[in-house]
């Protein structure tokens, strides 16, 4: 699929840049055009990779677990760290295949008409899937991957820190493309921002933010933070990044076609989340859950073998709260919220200037407006146990993740807060919480070389990324 995938993108750039010769002309069918406006690939390669993310199969099973949002009560085994191989292979072909070859080539083609616009929300989406991919599996195949209509069908790997580096670049380009430059985009193919290019620049900068923040600890990046101060990024809610699902299969959101529609209930809330909002009297917890049987929020610690059980089942773990399973909520790609927590992050470690304190308050205040909690915050930021500190932006930052399951776990193991234990039965060669996912074994077999190069015989769940350090 992969291969076919590339050989289909090169057909359509080569047509996309080619003269046709007479008979060309003379046969072509106008009802079916070789060659689609950069602006209608948009949709498809955003609700691909949104799909993707909040899949309760994977960002649900390796990312919400993972973190300890929630947790299972049947078929856990991801949950133990004992990942699928499919759905390890599934998360690394469709983000190569469908997002981000989809998304080049619609840089490619937007760029041949001229469209500065679409050209700058391609390399967007570029940077997005390039990030959560190298978050996910370390050093990625980048410089040469999706090349196959150059016959370049085994990509070598690129170092990490050389990925960031082509995502900062992607996004400083994009920056200067929707700053004011020509062409459109489809508002009903932008199912992010509906066709407005100033969103896209701040979700361009805001972004490269969130890059620049993940790879803090092994790199010095004050100075370009401080330099993207002086760029638009989110300033309210309805600047965010994210995807509205529809109402109805199968243009919903994920987690509700699985639990709801498709009555999947394995998953439920995890012990630390519900342990750890009670003990701040947090009122998010009637959001983010449903009370049990019993009528009391009840959380269940990671891992577990064999459940369901008379301890945890069920009937007596507390479910996914409602306003998470209804079928046209958004797929976050990023939030203001998240953008504030970074800012008060950067501003406590002096990385940029700032008020942390007030950046804290604000990234709480909006996240419990993103839950429909709006009265009794000032009272809730008053506590002692909420007060401003350095491990609290990332306990709060935690918490306000919710669902964004692959963003929690990756946030997570750069943080190390709050601190989580290891799930109780977990696979015995792990033992602890992982750290990345492995390469797909089908790397191994079609891309053997370039493998090994990468070290995919030595890496494991627990080998470090890059910015993780040692």
């Amino acid at each position: 699929m992969k291969f076919i995938k590339y050989f289909f993108t090169g057909i359509v750039l080569v047509a996309a840049t080619s003269s046709c010769d007479d008979f060309e002309d003379l046969n072509r069918n106008p009802n079916d055009p070789v060659v689609v406006p950069a602006s209608q690939l948009l949709a498809d390669l955003v609700l691909i990779g949104t799909d993707r993310l909040y899949s309760t199969f994977n960002g649900g099973d390796m990312g919400a677990a993972w973190a300890q949002h929630w947790a299972k009560v049947q078929y856990n085994d991801e949950a133990r760290y004992s990942p699928r191989q499919s759905s390890i292979e599934v998360f690394w072909d469709q983000f190569y295949e469908d997002v981000l070859s989809d998304a080049r080539t619609m840089e490619l083609l937007a760029a041949g008409e001229g469209n500065q616009v679409a050209q700058g929300a391609a390399l967007v989406m570029e940077a997005y899937a390039l990030s959560v991919l190298t978050d996910i599996y370390g050093d990625i195949p980048n410089t040469e991957a999706v090349r196959a209509s150059e016959g370049l069908f085994t990509p070598a790997y690129d170092a990490q820190e050389l990925v960031y580096d082509s995502i900062f670049a992607k996004l400083d380009r994009a920056d200067a493309l929707l700053a004011g430059g020509s062409g459109v985009l489809t508002a009903s193919f932008d199912v992010v921002f509906g066709g407005d290019a100033s969103k896209w620049r701040k979700f361009a900068n805001s972004l490269k933010f969130r890059g620049l923040m993940r790879i803090s600890g092994v790199k010095s990046v004050g100075a370009e933070l401080t330099a993207l101060m002086a760029r638009p990024m989110f300033t309210s809610s309805a600047d965010e990044a994210k995807v509205a699902y529809l109402s109805a299969q199968p243009n919903a959101n994920p987690i509700y076609e699985t639990i709801v529609f498709g009555t999947r209930g394995e998953w439920k809330i995890a012990e630390p989340l519900v342990t750890t909002l009670t003990d701040l009297n947090d009122p998010r917890l009637a959001v983010y859950a449903q009370p049990n049987d019993a009528g009391i929020y009840r959380g269940k610690p990671a891992g577990i073998r064999d459940v369901p059980n008379e301890e945890y089942n069920y009937n007596n773990v507390s479910a996914v709260g409602l306003l998470y399973l209804e079928p046209d909520a958004p797929a976050v790609l990023m939030s203001y919220s998240e953008l504030l927590f970074l800012m008060a992050e950067a501003a406590d470690r002096s990385l940029i200037t700032g008020d942390a304190n007030a950046l804290y308050q604000s990234a709480i205040t909006e996240n419990m407006s993103r839950n429909g909690i709006t009265t009794g915050v000032a009272d809730y930021l008053a506590q002692g146990s909420v007060a401003f500190s350095s491990d609290n932006i990332q306990i709060q930052k935690w918490i306000a993740l919710y669902t964004q399951g692959i963003e929690a776990w990756t946030e997570w193991r750069r943080t190390g807060l709050p601190a989580l234990s290891p799930a109780l039965d977990a696979n015995p060669t792990i033992g602890e919480i992982p750290s990345r996912l492995t390469y797909p074994a089908t790397e191994q077999t079609t891309n053997n070389a370039n493998w090994k190069a990468a070290g995919g015989e030595s890496i494991t769940l627990t080998s470090p990324v890059w910015w993780m350090g040692n």
